[in-house]
Order: structure tokens, then sequence, then C-alpha cells
């Protein structure tokens, strides 16, 4: 079994779901600390903070400080720091997506707007999809942080950030670019900040549209974990296999 000198770690699905920590995360993240190989938790959720997901891992009993986190609304911000710098942004979005921009520079703005950038936002409104259609037909670059439409939670699958961006897509006529999985721009800029090469990088997640597809894309080999969205059963049909598969990290850990 080849060993692999850095993680990419989904969190939804992968090390919890919802506010419940899922078995052996705790336990597969303290292998990788005991042997200091570097890992980056990747996660298409935009609403947080690096701290704020950090803190929530801490509170789980999962390793993380804020430089072990990476997320969708940064690769966002750095993406449209790249086209544009000061690039005058309309926001649907929570605390990450804002803080996010704000780091890279970028502003924050209603009119006049460069950029619609669609985050999940558990309190959008009909008025905040409007003025994202009215920036997009007045010539605004569309962006959404991922094209999930649905996501993990304790409570079963919720609306994810793709249901909310459809809404958008459907009035407007605009697809967006994504930048969350599965998509290469948050794994090129993720795996820049590990800093090594890609063939000795593995990509773990429970989600075979997103991680493993993600993984798949970038080039780099997947270990898919069945304890979030993608069931065993699915994976006889599964188009691209993923690397590797386990029923629970656990069963890798004397692989690290």
């Amino acid at each position: 079994m080849k060993k692999y000198n850095g993680y990419l770690i989904d969190l939804d699905g992968t090390m919890y779901l919802g506010n419940e920590r899922i078995e052996a995360a705790t336990e597969f993240v303290d292998a990788l600390h005991e042997q200091n190989i570097p890992y980056l938790f990747l996660t298409n959720n935009s609403s947080k903070t690096q701290a704020q997901v950090s803190d929530k891992l801490n509170k789980m009993e999962i390793k993380s400080t804020p430089e072990h986190v990476f997320t969708s609304s940064m690769a966002t911000a750095k993406y449209i720091k790249q086209q544009k710098k000061a690039a005058r942004c309309y926001v649907i979005g929570e605390e990450g997506l804002y803080d996010a921009l704000e780091n890279e520079g970028l502003i924050v703005a209603k009119e006049e707007c460069d950029f619609v950038i669609v985050g999940i936002d558990r309190e959008v409104n009909y008025e905040k999809l409007a003025g994202a259609c009215l920036a997009i037909r007045n010539g605004a670059e569309f962006i959404s942080t991922n094209g999930d439409v649905a996501i993990p939670t304790e409570r079963g699958l919720l609306p994810g950030n793709g249901a909310i961006t459809s809404v958008i897509t459907v009035s407007t006529g605009s697809e967006p670019t994504f930048i969350g999985k599965p998509e290469t721009v948050i794994m090129n800029e993720a795996m820049n900040t590990l800093g090594m090469d890609k063939k000795n990088i593995l990509m773990v997640g429970d989600n075979y549209n997103t991680d493993i597809l993600a993984g798949v894309h970038a080039g780099i080999d997947t270990l898919m974990v069945f304890t979030g969205v993608t069931p065993f059963k699915n994976y006889p049909n599964l188009d691209k296999k993923p690397t590797y598969y386990v029923h629970s990290l656990q069963e890798w850990i004397c692989n690290i």
C-alpha cells in the first residue's frame, strides 16, 4: 500500500455529520499528527471562517489549527483577486465568505458590481436573489462557491449552495463559475498550500460527486469512506472508481 506525504480531508460526511463526530475521525487525524504528516481540511462549506471551523473540530477532539482549514470561500476570494484586484462584489453568503473576501482586499457592494458571488446563506430571501439577478443582467460575472445541491447533517440531507445557485441560474439563464470541489480551482489552491507534489497527496472524502471527482480531476489519488453522502451500494456503478475505499477511517489508520 502506498504511503502519502500529505492529506486533503473533507469535513461534512467524513469528519462529522452536522454537530456529531463520525466514528474514528479523531483517531485518524491523531495518527496523521503523530506521524508528522501535513494535512488540510478541505471543505465546500463557505459559511464559516478558518478559526470557526478549527474551533468546531477541536471541540470534537479532532486536532486542528486555523491553518489546517481551507474553505471554498478562501478559494473563491483568491480566484476573484487573480481576475481583478479590489473587485466590487455582490454577495449572498455568511460570515466565512465575507471574511475571506475582506482578507483578499475585495469590496462588498450592492451596485456597479464586477462579480456576483453565491455561497450558502441560511437567511437567503427573495430580495437577495433579486439583487443577484439584476447585477448579473447588468454584466457582473457569476461565481458560486460550490455546486453542492445537498449537504449531510445529523438531520439528514439539507439543501446546499447549489440549490440556491440554481434559482439565479434559472432566472438569468447564466451558468456560474463553480469554485469548490469537484472543480480544480479549489484543489490547485489547496495543493499549493500543502506545498508538495500531487503524486504524494491523498484526497479523503465521502461524496463521490465532489470529493472523489475533485481528486480525479486534479490528478491525485483518492480514498472514499462511506459515512456520508454516497452509500456503498452505489460503488459498483461509479464511473471512475476511487483509488481506495473503506467503510470506516479506522480501516486506513494502519496505512498512514
